[in-house]
C-alpha cells in the first residue's frame, strides 16, 4: 500500500509541474541561486505579476 500512494504522491507531483503549480518555488530558486539584491517577491505578487505578463502577451495556450 505505500507504495501505491508514493507512486499517487510522484504523479501529483508531476501533474503539478505541468499546471506551473510549482512555478513560484522554481522562481525563488532561480532567485536565490542569480544572487539579486533585495527581497524576492512574495508569493501572492508572484502570481499576480506572472498573470499580468500572461495577459498583456498572450501566446498559445489551452485556456
Amino acid at each position: 500500500m505505500n507504495a501505491v500512494i508514493k507512486g499517487f504522491r510522484s504523479f501529483a507531483a508531476y501533474m503539478g509541474s505541468l499546471m506551473g503549480a510549482d512555478a513560484y518555488t522554481k522562481y525563488l530558486e532561480h532567485f536565490t541561486a542569480t544572487g539579486h539584491a533585495g527581497p524576492a517577491m512574495t508569493e501572492r505578487e508572484f502570481w499576480r505579476d506572472r498573470m499580468d505578463r500572461q495577459d498583456s502577451n498572450p501566446q498559445g495556450r489551452c485556456c
